[in-house]
């Protein structure tokens, strides 16, 4: 039997069954229930709930009028336990019984990073505009969820291993990281493409595409494949 503490590899997660409804993301894996009103899916979260104090064990749950979207993993270890994958079958289960449909399209976490080589400076001052705070990494988070996490990247010099990515018009100091299901990857650069975007880099794909609007601005797209 797995330890219930022990941190599980992506490819654990993978390859865990009954989680057809859940997508693995960058901390955690989620779930959308297409509830369709309200009431249904409060009632659904209130059955959510009551698991989870019996699990002691407790998701990131968003609740609005057409669904419920719900986030599982464990933060004492930093990572996804067979704890979040029991519970996330529990509440499958709920759902199904209630006849509410999955819905895995669009599951999206999203992570802007600045480049700078000041971040360890700086994070004091992003967390107090953000409202959160500076975490153990040295990052700023909100706690609450209400805003996403920040992250720095320091700039490289290219490797042959990693080279420099074509030279950009204009200075970008911003970047988001779109953080999607596996499945969802090429679905999502392709759709940034046809909405104007240019493919710069899928070296490292599908790891992550490196995209830019047509004003040059770039983004990532990224998924847990070959990661650990």
């Amino acid at each position: 039997m797995t330890d219930p503490q022990q941190k599980l590899t992506s490819q654990q997660v993978r390859e865990a069954d009954g989680l057809d409804d859940w997508r693995l993301l960058l901390t955690g894996i989620r779930a959308r229930f297409r509830t369709g009103d309200f009431a249904t899916g409060l009632a659904l979260v209130d059955r959510i709930g009551a698991a989870a104090e019996e699990a002691d064990h407790h998701p990131d749950i968003s609740l609005t009028y057409p669904e419920v979207i719900v986030t599982l993993s464990s933060h004492d270890v930093g990572g996804i336990t067979v704890r979040d994958l029991d519970l996330a079958r529990t509440i499958s289960a709920f759902a199904a019984e209630a006849g509410i449909a999955a819905d895995v399209a669009g599951l999206t976490q999203l992570e802007p990073g600045l480049d700078t080589t000041a971040g360890e400076r700086l994070s004091e001052f992003y967390a107090a505009l953000l409202g959160g705070k500076v975490a153990d990494h040295g990052d700023p988070v909100d706690p609450s969820g209400q805003v996403p996490g920040l992250w720095f990247q320091e700039p490289t010099e290219p490797s042959e291993d990693d080279p420099a990515l074509p030279d950009q018009d204009h200075e970008q100091r911003w970047h988001f990281d779109v953080w999607v299901p596996e499945d969802e990857g090429e679905r999502r650069v392709q759709a940034a493409i046809d909405a104007g975007g240019r493919l710069v880099s899928d070296r490292f794909a599908p790891s992550y595409w490196v995209l830019e609007d047509a004003d040059g601005n770039r983004h990532c797209v990224c998924t847990r494949a070959g990661r650990p």
